[in-house]
């Protein structure tokens, strides 16, 4: 007589034993979480970088490849600006213009005590 199996698409059984993903009893009863290992924190711990509340507002992608290629650059700013170049001159006057638009840009500088 064979074995008969489930159907395929049937759940299949619970086991009745512990699940891996409960701690397991320790001696005294307690079923208390362990350290893993030696050496091995068993809570998480602050990030050690932390967050001080700084967020990049311009960006500028410079791309020079190498002699006999364009270059190009790209210029973005939180406040809306979007700015390409192609071509060295053309590359070289975006970055300066980036460069001023940093100095001015409402995002980067507060605005409070300038003459209008």
């Amino acid at each position: 007589m064979s074995a008969q199996h489930p159907p395929a698409n049937s759940p299949a059984s619970t086991p009745t034993g512990p699940r891996s993903a409960e701690p397991a009893p320790t001696p005294d009863g307690s079923g208390a979480p362990k350290v893993v290992a030696e050496g091995v924190l068993s809570s998480l711990r602050p990030d050690p970088h932390g967050d001080d509340g700084r967020r990049p507002i311009a960006w500028l992608h410079i791309s020079a490849p190498g002699r006999g290629t364009t270059p190009t650059v790209r210029s973005w700013c939180s406040c809306g600006r979007d700015l390409f170049a192609a071509g060295q001159s053309r590359a070289l006057a975006l970055i300066t213009d980036h460069v001023h638009h940093r100095a001015l840009c409402t995002l980067r500088v507060p605005q409070e005590g300038k003459a209008a």
